[in-house]
């Protein structure tokens, strides 16, 4: 019987309003290797999504690496890691030949070889027990041919049509070894993609990760080869399909508001030859946040509620009454004063305008994703609605091609992104065209 632990998107170095969560990747990361540790676990996969930026910053590599290193030395007999769209293929491909001779593999990217990405993992007598098609983020160039003036849905069509012959291929491919190998062990696959019906949410930084919609994968490409496919790229934990043996484990901790009520979890997933089991282990809760809204009455409630607690909670306060509080700020400061409650977003709808301006005072573009600026600068400057569906198309399209032509560059430097200057640029120039 193997024990495999499925788990993704860590996403470290990422930050929430400017605040460092340095603090809750460590706890999660000393939690995952007791759990490996006490559950006797044979294997970890890790799909995608492992740093939230390119270029790691120091602190999100020391994490990464001493984590490795703890696992290396414990029961745990192999470690799958594949890249994310997060991720920069050159960075994790630096030390995969060290990591390898740990027998911690890493696929960041597919090769010439389909073989590349398909291991066999083996016991401490040589003895074959797993394959592991580990399938990276696929990326456009990866899949699809260019061919000029073709529309959306052509080009959506390609992406869905080569990422389903991959995973065939690879299937079929993993067949031929185990019939060649001559053992009935189980195959089971990674991928780090968006599927379609896959659920979301509010805040959560999940991109698309195609231009549009129409690449959106269905579950029926997985073979039925596969024992289980571990899948990277939703944050929300949940099945794919109705056979459970396509999954989503969802990110370690709440990466925004919108994931504070959600349960966190890994999966457990027990392989015997051909017959297959899960469960699910449910994460602890590093820090607390805790999204209010409603009018003043309402918040200032919720705020004494939760300050009897006496527990350290992280605020998004959404402040959606009818009468307008230019000093919100000041008046919530007050109100958790004294507390071990602590205001990270407040949002002032009735003055969404004025508050997105004075927020963008206070941080760092670093904060947001190029999406998150896009559309605020959408908003400020009144785009109708039909010109911003081919205004993000074509915007999505520059950053996909930024993306891609950062890999020619050295591993450790970020792909560049456009600045906002240039985003306005953009927008300019297509609305000129469109008018």
């Amino acid at each position: 019987m193997l024990k495999i632990i499925h788990t993704s998107d860590w996403h470290l170095g990422r930050t929430l309003a400017g605040k460092r969560r340095d603090e809750e990747f460590a706890a999660f990361l000393s939690w995952l290797l007791e759990k490996i540790v006490a559950e006797e676990v044979d294997g970890l996969l890790i799909a995608g999504d492992i740093f939230d930026k390119t270029a790691p910053t120091h602190r999100a590599q020391e994490l990464y690496y001493d984590f490795l290193a703890k696992i290396a030395r414990s029961s745990c007999q192999w470690v799958v890691i594949i890249a994310g769209n997060h991720d920069s293929p050159y960075f994790l491909e630096a030390s995969q030949q060290l990591l390898q001779s740990l027998k911690i593999y890493v696929v960041a990217q597919i090769s010439s070889e389909l073989d590349d990405e398909i291991l066999i993992l083996k016991d401490e007598h040589n003895v074959p027990q797993l394959i592991v098609c580990a399938v990276p983020y696929l990326r456009d160039r990866d899949v699809r041919t260019v061919s000029p003036g073709e529309s959306i849905d052509a080009k959506g069509h390609k992406l869905k049509t080569g990422i389903t012959e991959h995973y065939a291929q690879i299937a079929a491919r993993a067949e031929s070894i185990r019939t060649e190998l001559g053992v009935n062990i189980p195959i089971i696959a990674m991928g780090h993609l968006f599927t379609q019906g896959g659920h979301t949410a509010d805040g959560d930084g999940v991109r698309e990760l195609y231009v549009g919609t129409l690449a959106h994968i269905s579950s029926d490409i997985f073979p039925a080869t596969f024992a289980y496919t571990a899948l990277g790229h939703l944050h929300i934990a949940q099945a794919v399909g109705a056979s459970k043996r396509v999954y989503y484990c969802g990110s370690p901790i709440p990466m925004g508001f919108g994931e504070a009520e959600q349960t966190k979890q890994i999966v457990m997933i027990q392989l015997n030859n051909q017959h297959f089991s899960h469960e699910t282990i449910t994460i602890p809760v590093f820090q607390q946040l805790k999204q209010i809204r409603g009018d003043w009455p309402h918040i200032t409630a919720q705020i004494s509620e939760l300050a009897r607690a006496k527990s350290s909670i992280w605020l998004e306060v959404i402040y959606e009454g009818d009468q307008l509080i230019a000093d919100l700020r000041q008046q919530l400061e007050s109100a958790v004063a004294g507390t071990a409650l602590e205001l990270i977003i407040i949002k002032n709808k009735p003055t969404v305008l004025a508050t997105t301006a004075a927020t963008a005072d206070h941080h760092s573009l670093d904060d947001f994703s190029p999406e998150e600026i896009f559309e605020e600068l959408l908003l400020a400057q009144q785009i109708p609605e039909p010109q911003r569906v081919q205004l993000r198309q074509t915007y999505l399209q520059l950053l996909e091609s930024m993306h891609e032509g950062a890999g020619h560059k050295r591993a450790a430097a970020p792909p560049a992104t456009p600045s906002l200057e240039e985003a306005m640029e953009t927008k300019s120039a297509h609305k000129a065209s469109s008018e």
